[in-house]
């Protein structure tokens, strides 16, 4: 990649007819993936759902071109993902295949500790937005997730639908209805229809 690579406007900058992947690495996650899967059908047709026993299975499915993965799975305090069978694999190997199917949102919507996010999801030099959910705050969670998707599938920019919804400002009120989450804006410009 070229220095000229970096300032190009990218060709898939707008995507229209959004595909969803919200995926599971454990059955204790059903519940919530339920409902934040019918969040997104809400806004986008027909998000692809899916409980994996493996993550080598989650990889895969990765790589059949979804523009978001809406990840449930539980990150170690070293930075791996673990799955049912207990086997782990660093985080780094998600975000990798996420940029190799040119995955535009990765969120892990499930709540893990801070520290293992910080040592496992290193995004620089990865092309996607990126959330790391560290409280879902009960029924709050869906309700963001709800209201950032309308403001998205419009075609809002995630930073700017993210900050309207939950302002950088301590203070605001309306960080009260948030979710606790790390997000990082590594394509801050695609437009998610």
């Amino acid at each position: 990649m070229g220095i000229r690579d970096l300032f190009k406007k990218r060709a898939q900058d707008e995507v229209l007819g959004t595909k969803i992947l919200v995926a599971s690495l454990n059955g204790k996650f059903a519940e919530w993936a339920r409902a934040d899967a019918g969040c997104y059908s809400r806004f986008y047709s027909a998000p692809a759902e899916g409980t994996f026993e493996q993550v080598e299975e989650l990889l895969k499915a990765i790589g059949k071109g979804y523009d978001v993965v809406h990840l449930f799975c539980d990150v170690t305090s070293d930075g791996a993902i673990t799955d049912t069978r207990g086997q782990q694999i660093p985080a780094t190997r998600v975000l990798q295949a996420c940029s190799e199917s040119d995955v535009k949102l990765l969120w892990v919507a499930s709540e893990n500790k801070p520290e293992g996010y910080v040592k496992g999801f290193k995004p620089t030099g990865n092309p996607l937005n990126l959330v790391l959910t560290i409280d879902r705050r009960s029924s709050r969670f869906t309700g963001f997730l709800e209201n950032l998707l309308r403001k998205m599938s419009a075609g809002e920019t995630m930073p700017v639908a993210w900050v309207s919804l939950a302002p950088q400002i301590s203070k605001d009120p309306r960080n009260q209805n948030a979710p606790a989450c790390i997000f990082a804006a590594g394509r801050g410009g695609v437009k998610l229809r």
